[in-house]
């Protein structure tokens, strides 16, 4: 039996024990019980059931409409409230995230002002919620930081991780390239569970698993923040996936041993000044074909 029949029915007074308890179950029924003490002060002497019927459930249409007036505003602003509580709940714990993509560099300050340069092709990531308590970022390609004092900084990589005391440093963490380089103050490098102490001109420098000992660095800053890339004495593959990332391009090596090891340089902002940069060194030719780059060694 539906709302409306046992409404009917218990105006009538024809409700037996279990229609009864159902009707006393309704969601209204103190509501239908008060509207109908009310009513029967205006009763006529002749009840009319479906005409009472239908002023009761008007009555509590009324009722209910007036009671959720004042609310549904309230329900409102507390529904606005919880989804902006939310979003910079949200927000605020995510974590930030920089990425550059081929031929781009970029700057960025972290909470503490230290200050951070990717270069291209790079991914770094920090909170900045829990900054005040652990100042650690996470890189994947290269950057060159400038450290505020304060407590200790972290670099994780995939290669190492690299712990700061107040500093200037370069990391660089490629594909079976990772390479620390100490400007100024004092770095220490974890690579597999053991640390080394870096400090201004020390180099950390891993190749396809393996130490490889460099000369001290005189530059008070890496190159590429001058739009060159250096190198000395490393796989002439290394130089050739760096033109990659500054040019966006895609090199092929033709009787060229990827594995020998080159020393010179190349500038950013012009291709065919850097192709010669690259190839003359080995005698090779090149030749270019939309984004296509072909090394070609005598």
């Amino acid at each position: 039996m539906n709302r409306e029949e046992l409404i009917s029915k218990w105006l009538d007074n024809n409700l037996n024990n279990q229609e009864l308890k159902a009707f006393k179950n309704l969601e209204d029924y103190d509501d239908l019980a008060k509207l109908n003490n009310n009513l029967q002060a205006f009763k006529a002497d002749e009840y009319d059931t479906p005409k009472q019927l239908e002023k009761v459930l008007s009555a509590i249409k009324s009722k209910k409409q007036k009671s959720t007036h004042w609310f549904n505003p309230l329900m409102r602003v507390a529904a606005i409230l919880a989804v902006c509580f939310s979003l910079y709940y949200y927000t605020t714990t995510l974590d930030t995230k920089i990425s550059t993509e081929y031929a781009q560099k970029t700057t960025i300050e972290l909470p503490d002002a230290s200050r951070v340069s990717l270069n291209a092709k790079s991914h770094l990531v920090f909170n900045k919620k829990d900054w005040k308590h652990e100042r650690e970022v996470e890189l994947h390609g290269e950057a060159f930081f400038k450290v505020a004092k304060g407590s200790s900084f972290k670099v994780k990589t995939t290669s190492g991780t690299v712990r700061v005391y107040g500093t200037q440093f370069n990391v660089k963490q490629r594909d079976n390239y990772f390479e620390v380089i100490c400007y100024e103050g004092l770095v220490g490098v974890t690579y597999n569970a053991q640390e080394t102490k870096l400090k201004p001109g020390n180099s950390f420098l891993i190749i396809d698993g393996e130490v490889i000992a460099k000369e001290k660095e005189n530059r008070t800053m890496p190159s590429w923040l001058n739009n060159a890339s250096t190198f000395i004495s490393l796989p002439y593959k290394t130089v050739i996936a760096e033109f990659e990332r500054q040019y966006d391009v895609d090199v092929t090596l033709i009787g060229i041993d990827s594995e020998q090891l080159f020393t010179g340089s190349f500038a950013h902002d012009n291709i065919d000044v850097a192709l010669k940069s690259i190839s003359l060194p080995l005698h090779a030719t090149y030749s270019k074909s939309n984004n296509t780059i072909t090394l070609k060694g005598e």
